[in-house]
């Protein structure tokens, strides 16, 4: 009974010698396998990660391209529209100076107008008296040039009147004399 303490221990210790380095070459390929296959894991995760973070930054930077463009083209927009609207106010100001001085220009002339109506009627109330004066002076000559002969045909009265006087005078004194020598 002796040796069956030896022995079966020994060869339990041999079986189980055989399972362990069974164990040991399994498990160690098998740990191996398991970190391999962890390694690989993780690598096809980091590649997948790093897959995705190039795949966003590539929609990142697309996506930063087309904002800038937007920007520039709202830029664009707005800049035309601040000009469009500057253009309507200078616009609207300059009609607004235009309409003022038009309006300046009309009353200038609108007195003008007055004062030249009012020149004209003078120069015609001129012109008026002008014709009546002319037209009295007409008649005036002409009544002046019926006194010429009437005074012409007085004085040719008087003179006939007077040489009549002066031959009656004449005769009288030729008669007298003759008379005053009979």
């Amino acid at each position: 009974m002796n040796k069956a303490y030896v022995i079966v221990p020994f060869i339990s210790l041999l079986i189980f010698g055989g399972f362990y380095w069974n164990f040991a070459t399994k498990y160690a390929e098998k740990q191996r396998a398991k970190e391999v296959a962890i390694r690989k894991a993780k690598e096809d995760k980091i590649k997948e990660e790093q897959q995705a973070r190039r795949v966003a930054v590539e929609d990142a930077i697309r996506l930063q391209e087309q904002r800038k463009k937007e920007k520039i083209e709202r830029d664009e927009k707005d800049r035309l529209e601040k000009e469009a609207r500057q253009n309507a106010i200078d616009a609207r100001d300059k009609s607004y100076r235009d309409q003022e001085k038009l309006a300046k220009q009309v009353d200038r002339l609108t007195k003008e107008i007055t004062v030249e109506r009012e020149a004209i009627a003078k120069i015609e109330d001129t012109k008026k008296l002008n014709r009546e004066e002319e037209a009295f002076l007409r008649q005036f000559v002409k009544q002046a040039e019926s006194n010429v002969k009437r005074l012409a045909e007085v004085i040719d009265k008087i003179d006939a009147a007077d040489k009549a006087r002066a031959e009656a005078a004449a005769a009288a004194a030729a008669a007298a004399a003759a008379k005053s020598k009979s």
